[in-house]
């Protein structure tokens, strides 16, 4: 009988492939890193090769491990690195380049044009997100525009457009779907979050031709089927959900005013706000949560580019550490006397700031500063980022006055440490659920309800157990004290006066 659910998370350094059972508990997983390309400062590339490798290599290694075949796998769930832009030819399926990356900045110049002719008014009404580099539409036009012959065989219906979850459908069904879900679509730039489609005025704007785009669907959905050459037999593929989306559903923050965030490569907190949008007046982003039987309810977002990464940096970059648990480790040996303060701009700043000019800025270092210094600063940038988004909400959401509970999820979360100083400079709790995947638990939630497998939304939420509760420990002053200088360390690194 089919009764397993696999979940395909394609992060932004790392692939993972996870099988649960049909209560959704995990049964086995597969991890692989692959390579981050950087062509010039501020420019993140990734193989689609590399890519795909990976999921088929994961995919494969997680059900041998959990002794599945296809016979007895239900559906497939796919959850995804948004924004990142892919477009290869339709007749062969080669990419015309690489695959460029949420992170890039190399449209920023095209973005400030953008917004100096008036148009981010008309951008942010349709779509609820900013004129960035971020997005995908400014990466569409670049590919088009600077890979040779690229625009003209777009215009002639030769090449097709995807972020990483249509790229990967098209190869898991062999070319035959063109499609992708809502929330990825809302990513875009070029998608009307009111209806959940493509919208004329932007394709226009951006220059990007319809017949390149994928169609839209809902996050439960039968997609198609996987290839039966690629896992032993034909799967249906059921679910498709952005990384930020799916753990919004894998925590089960279904209800207006749940809030949950998740800290991998970069930060994203969602604050569920229910079935319509809610403008922000405070630069966060208004995007579709998720999308069921046609139905969109709607979130506040806030993005921060750089949390894990800044711990990659400390040991890929700075050598400063082997592992990554070591920055726990040094981090509580720290001298609370120095105040190092790490404002992790290496790829701009993103919410409430999106300056895409500035740049990683380390303050307050003395002769005695140190790997522990730097470690601990690394680890306070989380908390004192998620602050900022925190904030942010509470003022632009009716209902955010009162107490919040944050729910938290993503590879940073098994730092106790962090965590701890989350809750302290929040003053609030943090709740760490038992199932730390929960982007993973998100996708195959979607494929197990479609698969008939999963209980509604209230079902499924009654499911959610904490692991750990972290409440706030700080005395007052010294949460002000530490949050002045942070604030003092992002007004030295922004390239531009802060906006009002």
């Amino acid at each position: 009988m089919a009764s397993h659910i696999i979940a395909i998370d394609q992060g932004t350094t790392s692939t993972r492939a996870i099988v649960f059972d049909d209560t959704l508990a995990p049964l086995a997983s597969a991890q692989q890193e692959f390579r981050q390309i950087y062509p010039q400062p501020g420019w993140v590339e990734h193989d689609p090769e590399e890519i795909w490798r990976t999921v088929v290599d994961t995919v494969r290694q997680a059900m041998a491990k959990a002794g599945v075949t296809a016979r007895q796998v239900a559906g497939i769930g796919i959850t995804n690195q948004r924004e990142t832009v892919l477009i290869w030819d339709r007749a062969t399926g080669k990419p015309i380049h690489n695959a460029i990356v949420w992170q890039d900045r190399r449209t920023a110049d095209l973005c400030a044009e953008m917004r100096r002719g008036g148009f981010e008014a008309t951008i942010r009404a349709k779509t609820g997100l900013l004129l960035d580099p971020y997005f995908s539409a400014t990466k569409i036009a670049w590919l088009l525009d600077n890979v040779k012959g690229a625009r003209a065989a777009a215009e002639a219906g030769m090449l097709a457009f995807g972020t990483v979850d249509t790229y990967l459908l098209w190869r898991l069904t062999g070319g035959k779907r063109h499609l992708t879900d809502a929330t990825n679509a809302a990513r875009t730039l070029l998608c009307d979050i009111a209806n959940g489609q493509w919208d004329e005025t932007l394709l226009r704007l951006f220059n990007v031709p319809r017949s390149l785009l994928p169609e839209v669907r809902d996050c439960a959905y039968d997609f198609g089927n996987a290839e039966s050459d690629l896992f032993g037999g034909r799967i249906k593929i059921l679910g498709i959900a952005g990384d930020q989306q799916a753990a919004t559903i894998g925590q089960g923050c279904f209800l207006p005013g749940m809030l949950k965030s998740t800290y991998g490569t970069g930060c994203f907190a969602l604050l569920n706000t229910g079935d319509a949008p809610v403008a922000s007046n405070n630069r966060l982003l208004t995007t579709i949560a998720y999308q069921l039987e046609g139905k969109r309810t709607y979130a506040l977002e806030g993005a921060i580019f750089v949390a894990g990464a800044a711990v990659q940096w400390l040991r890929d970059g700075m050598k400063i550490i082997s592992k990554a648990p070591e920055c726990d480790t040094l981090a509580a040996e720290a001298d609370p006397a120095e105040a190092v303060y790490l404002v992790p701009a290496f790829v701009g700043l993103g919410a409430p700031w999106w300056d895409p000019d500035a740049r990683a800025s380390l303050f307050g270092i003395t002769r005695k500063s140190g790997p522990a210094e730097f470690c601990r600063a690394a680890l306070e940038a989380v908390g004192y980022q998620t602050r900022d988004l925190l904030d942010a909400m509470k003022a632009d959401w009716p209902g955010g006055k009162g107490d919040i509970v944050l729910k938290v999820d993503g590879g940073l979360t098994v730092s106790d440490w962090a965590m701890q100083f989350l809750a302290d400079i929040l003053a609030a709790p943090v709740d760490r659920p038992v199932i730390m995947e929960t982007t993973a638990l998100g996708a195959a939630y979607l494929a197990g309800r479609k698969a008939g497998l999963c209980p509604d939304l209230d079902g499924f939420a009654a499911t959610w157990r904490l692991e750990r509760r972290f409440q706030p420990l700080m005395d007052v002053s010294t949460r002000r004290r530490k949050w002045a200088g942070w604030q003092d360390a992002v007004r030295r690194t922004l390239s531009t006066p802060v906006r009002s």
